[in-house]
């Protein structure tokens, strides 16, 4: 079969979205479709340069190329899943959040722009419209899904996307640190991770590993040195695959924090590591998985996270059952890629 990945792509930056795009293509060539992934650059200032895209996406034309029949396409995120063809499958990452659960919030920036309201409109009409045309629609979380109820009444299926080289992943034994492996960002919110540090009564570090926005790593590093816990902070960078790995065997416990997060691979890293997560009930995707069972759901605040952070350290046996209930969880929602790929083809 001859299918085509529709994917959006912001010029030099690479996320979840990316490495759910390639470890698709990967799976279906294994298992003998020729496929390729089609994306299409996206700017999402000012407001008219989104209604430009909208354009663009529905101007695509992916039925066929050299004459040969493109057998279905999966599409990923906005706009170009309002691209037509007979057979496509909606995946969905997610919608433009600006639009959604961002506006009107601190880490929104639609609602400030000239024609923001107009541009809001449009973008849930087109979703409306348009996103039902799919052949099946599935999302990659429960949160994408009750997203897409709720703004545009669309019914779905969730289908959880496994993490790239998910069989790579192991336990090993912890050390003293809560890790958190993110693009850094304001609203990945790795600095209340940081503040946490001074409330700690124990002696546990952490370690951020990512790159990203400087003012907010700038942020961070002045945060923890007027604290007084730089020295129970590393700061990573960019780290290889390897390296990531071999941090989450070798961690606590982790902590993933953003703010409606669509879901968020850095919980399921952590499960295969058999790692407990401490995460909020504002974080979106990773309350799907997080609970008393296999992490802590606290307040987005420094000190309710510190407490965590030193219930993690104090209480290694706990740490150990937390994050051996991840691994289980992740094996009752099936989270693997044959049977994804089932129900992409299907």
């Amino acid at each position: 079969m001859r299918i085509c990945i529709l994917n959006v792509q912001v010029p030099f930056i690479r996320g979840g979205a990316e490495v759910l795009a390639e470890s698709l293509r990967d799976e279906l060539k294994m298992r003998g479709h020729e496929v390729d992934i089609i994306t299409i650059p996206f700017k999402w200032y000012p407001a008219e340069t989104i209604v430009d895209s909208i354009i663009m996406a529905r101007m695509i034309d992916v039925g066929e190329v050299n004459g040969e029949k493109i057998d279905r396409v999966i599409a990923l995120k906005f706009p170009i899943y309002y691209t037509n063809h007979e057979n496509k499958i909606l995946w969905l990452c997610h919608q433009h959040l600006q639009a959604y659960e961002l506006w009107n919030t601190d880490h929104g920036d639609l609602q400030t722009m000239k024609n923001g309201n107009e541009v809001r409109r449009l973008i849930i009409e087109c979703d409306s419209k348009f996103i039902p045309k799919a052949r099946k629609v599935f999302t990659i979380s429960q949160t994408v899904m009750d997203r897409l109820e709720k703004f545009n009444s669309i019914r779905a299926t969730t289908l959880y996307p496994p993490p790239k080289n998910l069989e790579l992943f192991k336990s090993g034994l912890a050390e003293d640190y809560i890790f958190y492996p993110s693009r850094i960002d304001p609203i990945k919110r790795q600095i209340l991770l940081v503040q946490a540090l001074k409330y700690c009564k124990t002696p546990v570090r952490v370690i951020i590993a990512g790159s990203g926005d400087k003012n907010t790593i700038n942020e961070i590093s002045a945060t923890a040195k007027i604290d007084g816990t730089s020295s129970r902070l590393e700061m990573r960078g960019y780290i290889s695959e390897e390296e990531k790995i071999e941090l989450y065997s070798r961690s606590l416990g982790v902590y993933f924090g953003p703010y409606q997060e669509d879901y968020g691979y850095v919980t399921l890293e952590a499960f295969f590591s058999e790692k407990p997560v401490i995460t909020h009930p504002d974080s979106g995707g990773p309350t799907e998985f997080v609970n008393e069972n296999t992490g802590f759901v606290v307040n987005p605040d420094p000190k309710s996270i510190a407490y965590a952070m030193d219930q993690l350290y104090e209480n290694r046996t706990l740490a150990q059952r937390l994050g051996e209930n991840g691994f289980e969880l992740m094996k009752k929602f099936n989270i693997n890629w044959d049977y994804v790929v089932e129900q992409l083809l299907s």
